[in-house]
């Protein structure tokens, strides 16, 4: 099962659509639950001691909604990258240990020292900043895109 948690709501039908579009196909494969959390205010010219306040509530919120049999993957800019195909092999090797895969994306400011700390593993999709929300989208192809090449099923290159 692959689990994704993810501070904030989706506001945008577009991306909603598309989200939506991605959870059908994957549903082929394996079971999806998406968790979204609620994000806090955050102001313009926060300073770092404000926006570590606000990064503590938003991982007390997100530790809540993992469990011990969940392998951790924290979406974060300093993670490491690497190809699809990379992607799809990294997913199968989990399974070998793990039942379920939890991805987890942050709000605008990243995740909590808290979050960072518990995730098995920390990965970054590109050296870009891209909308929190916008990122679901390109995580759940992805994840499709990685289920595709573990069943030797062919996918736009």
């Amino acid at each position: 099962m692959i689990k994704i948690i993810s501070v904030g709501k989706i506001k945008e039908d577009y991306l909603k659509k598309g989200i939506d579009e991605y959870l059908k196909r994957l549903s082929k494969y394996t079971k999806v639950e998406v968790v979204e959390l609620k994000d806090l205010p955050l102001k313009d010219n926060m300073s770092d001691n404000e926006i570590r306040k606000v990064l503590d509530e938003e991982g007390k919120d997100i530790l809540s909604k993992i469990n011990n049999n969940e392998y951790v993957i924290s979406l974060d800019r300093l993670g490491k990258s690497m190809s699809s195909i990379e992607f799809s092999k990294k997913i199968e090797s989990i399974y070998n240990s793990y039942p379920n895969i939890t991805f987890i994306i942050g709000s605008s400011y990243g995740l909590s020292k808290e979050v960072l700390d518990k995730s098995h593993y920390l990965l970054s999709f590109s050296a870009f900043t891209f909308p929190h929300q916008l990122f679901k989208l390109i995580l759940l192809e992805q994840i499709f895109r990685a289920y595709k090449i573990l069943n030797n099923e062919t996918y736009n290159k």
